[in-house]
Order: structure tokens, then C-alpha cells, then sequence
């Protein structure tokens, strides 16, 4: 009785934020209802036993995205006004891409309903005493290893990428080197001086 309550009340709390997290008109407040949304749906997972990703939900898109969210939005001096002005001029695209989005939802419904998809070979469900994230760690780094590595490669290029892209060459800054900072002394490091009265410091 207790899990078909909090079950309800998930779901609905989920609903609701993420319906005012699209209709909020304060970018601050999309935000914040976003992250209630992630922790809902955390609860939802939990519920269904998937502690990993209630924890992930939690740690990284609470802990980690949507506050990089938050202070993006608050940070950069954006003219919502220019923004709303360029509404009804995509109005038509978002209208198409809601369409196909809400076909996508009818026809994955309809699949659901159909009946579920049969296992593969030697894709066995996992023993019920067996913990979720042993189970999909197990299957992560035997069956899918390889597609594990790829996409850490894949994400490795993106930062060097990013890195590259960002990365300007600027004059007057005085660089890194590491060489000389390991060869020098201690006492090459501090200077022992002992100034007269009134004479000061010399830099």
C-alpha cells in the first residue's frame, strides 16, 4: 500500500515539475523545477529497485548538470525579451518536432503493449540476490566491454576537442616550466636579508 502511494505521488510530483520546468517564464526557475523533476524521479527508481540510477540522477544531473544549469543561467546576461520575440517565428519547426516526438511515445506504448521483447543468448536475467550495480557492472565489462571503451574514447576526443578549440594563445603571460621549477633548490627558493631601520624590503 505504501509503495503504491509513494509510486503515485512520485509520478505525479515528476509531472508536474517537468510541465512548469517548460512553462516557467523565469529561466531560474525552470531550473530549480528541473531539479525537483531528477529527484523525483529518483524516488521512481528506487522504487523499482534501481538504486544505481536513483543514485546517478541524484550525484550527477542534481549534483553536477543541473546546477551548472543554474549558475549558466544566472551568470550570463541573456535578453529574454529578444528571446520571446523569436518565438512565433519557430513556432512552426517546434510544433513539427513535437509531432514526431508524440509519435515516437504512441508507437513505443503500443510496443510495450504488445508483449515484451524475448531475451537474447545469454542474456539471462540476473539472480534476485544478486545487487543491481554488480549485475550491471558484470555486464558492463564482459559483454560490452569494448562499446564501454569506445565511448570513453569518444568522450576523450570531445574534451581534447574542446580543449583545442577554446584554447588561445595569449601574449604577456608568462609560461609554465617545469623543468627549471624541478631542478631548483631550497635554497635557491627563500632569501634570508636583514634590513636596517626604516630601509624596507626590496622584491
Amino acid at each position: 500500500m505504501i509503495q503504491t502511494i509513494a509510486f503515485y505521488l512520485f509520478a505525479t510530483l515528476v509531472i508536474a515539475s517537468g510541465a512548469l520546468t517548460i512553462l516557467s517564464r523565469n529561466p531560474v526557475h525552470s531550473v530549480l523545477w528541473l531539479i525537483l523533476a531528477f529527484f523525483n524521479a529518483a524516488g521512481l527508481m528506487l522504487l523499482v529497485g534501481a538504486e544505481f540510477i536513483a543514485m546517478l540522477l541524484v550525484i550527477v544531473y542534481v549534483g553536477a548538470v543541473a546546477v551548472l544549469f543554474l549558475f549558466v543561467v544566472m551568470m550570463l546576461d541573456i535578453d529574454f525579451a529578444e528571446l520571446r520575440a523569436g518565438f512565433a517565428r519557430y513556432l512552426p519547426f517546434g510544433l513539427l518536432v513535437a509531432l514526431v516526438l508524440l509519435a515516437e511515445i504512441i508507437f513505443a506504448v503500443g510496443a510495450w503493449q504488445a508483449g515484451g521483447v524475448a531475451l537474447g543468448q545469454g542474456a539471462a536475467p540476473s539472480p534476485a540476490e544478486v545487487p543491481n550495480i554488480q549485475a550491471l557492472g558484470t555486464l558492463l565489462y564482459t559483454r560490452y566491454l569494448y562499446v564501454f571503451e569506445g565511448s570513453g574514447l569518444v568522450l576523450l576526443v570531445a574534451m581534447i576537442g574542446a580543449i583545442v578549440l577554446t584554447h588561445r594563445a595569449r601574449h604577456g603571460v608568462r609560461g609554465q616550466n617545469v623543468d627549471r621549477q624541478n631542478r631548483r633548490r631550497p635554497q635557491d627558493a627563500t632569501r634570508n636579508v636583514n634590513p636596517g631601520v626604516g630601509q624596507g624590503m626590496e622584491l
